[in-house]
């Protein structure tokens, strides 16, 4: 079957160091492949080790800001009513001192992107990985430099026919306003380039022999909050970060959840209000979607429009009243039916 000796021998060995990694841990999964630990390990250091040949300029960089990004973070990084603002409250001086003073100013309103950020490679790192928000890792490198670019250019950190690639990059961190506003000499992260401490200022130690183990102290593998600190912000099932739909668990004693199941519906008002609606919509007035009684008007002729309101709610929606997109909305069925329904209704007080 086999013509060549040597080509068995290569299946030979071949085979056994597969069946020996994947005997590393038996009924665990395999071995990654090396394509597959390159799609993965895409991060970029603040050293700017990872990081990928590329360049785009500032001019580039405008033209794809204000086709993807501009949306949601304005035209010149201003922002709307829903993300923080990403440029503003940075200096010259501050470029030369690479501390940016108004951080310690409690007067100046809101802390921009540019105010906190120490390394462009943050910068480029989250850009590459996660914008644009309706579409994360779809830009190209040289797309990722152009859009660093563009921003870096709001701040006056590049000029406006500047330009950012692998080759200039470390020189641009130089002027990057607060630089120097970070340390590392806490030794969180391992290796010399990060930190003159050979080890961390925080030591802990693993009980590794004769440990206990009964049923009250049995080891878990999970993350977990401790019973007394489970509803210290709140009941977590019922927060809403202002973009998306990111609950918790229900933190809730046992007895309060048993009092909430007994207790009346709550009225349409305060589920705006828990479900976070009221970040993105208002009654009357638009914010950065429609106005619940301009959503209402225009489908009060629908049979279905509770269905369909519900159905929204449910999947999300997208293009129909801008570019912005509403995330899916993962709220409890009751809660969901009786916005849909107090909408059908014409969203009446």
């Amino acid at each position: 079957m086999f013509s060549s000796p040597k080509l068995l021998l290569a299946l030979l060995v071949f085979c056994g160091a597969a069946q020996a990694q994947t005997d590393k841990f038996p009924g665990i999964g395999r071995t990654a492949t090396q394509n597959e630990l390159k799609a993965w390990d895409i991060d970029v250091r603040p050293d700017f080790k990872g990081l990928p040949a590329g360049r785009g300029t500032v001019a580039q960089g405008q033209d794809l800001w204000e086709a993807k990004c501009a949306g949601c973070h304005g035209v010149f990084g201003e922002s709307n009513e829903v993300f923080s603002a990403l440029v503003g409250g940075t200096s010259k001086d501050d470029i030369r001192t690479g501390h940016v003073a108004r951080l310690k100013d409690p007067s100046f309103p809101g802390r921009t992107t540019l105010m906190k950020v120490s390394h462009v490679s943050t910068l480029w790192d989250y850009i590459n990985r996660a914008m644009p928000w309706t579409a994360p890792k779809s830009l190209k490198p040289d797309e990722v430099y152009a859009v660093t670019a563009y921003l870096l250019s709001l701040a006056d950190v590049l000029p406006a026919d500047g330009e950012l690639s692998d080759k200039n990059i470390a020189e641009v961190q130089q002027r990057l306003p607060n630089r120097k506003g970070k340390t590392s000499d806490h030794a969180m992260w391992p290796g010399k380039e990060f930190s003159k401490r050979a080890k961390p200022d925080a030591q802990g130690s693993a009980c590794m022999s004769n440990c206990r183990i009964d049923k009250e102290s049995e080891p878990k593998v999970a993350s977990l909050l401790p019973d007394f600190a489970r509803n210290a912000h709140g009941n977590l099932s019922q927060q809403q970060r202002l973009v998306g739909p990111q609950r918790g668990v229900d933190t809730q004693p046992k007895a309060a959840n048993a009092t909430a199941a007994a207790a009346p519906a709550k009225p349409v008002s305060a589920l705006l209000a828990q479900h976070a609606c009221l970040a993105c919509h208002q009654i009357e007035t638009k914010v950065v979607g429609p106005a619940f009684r301009e959503v209402a008007a225009k489908y009060k002729e629908r049979s279905d429009a509770r269905d369909y309101f519900l159905a929204r709610l449910k999947s999300g929606s997208t293009g129909v009243w801008g570019s912005i997109p509403m995330p899916a909305q993962e709220l409890p069925e009751s809660d969901a039916a009786m916005i849909a329904a107090w909408l059908a209704d014409g969203a009446k007080p």
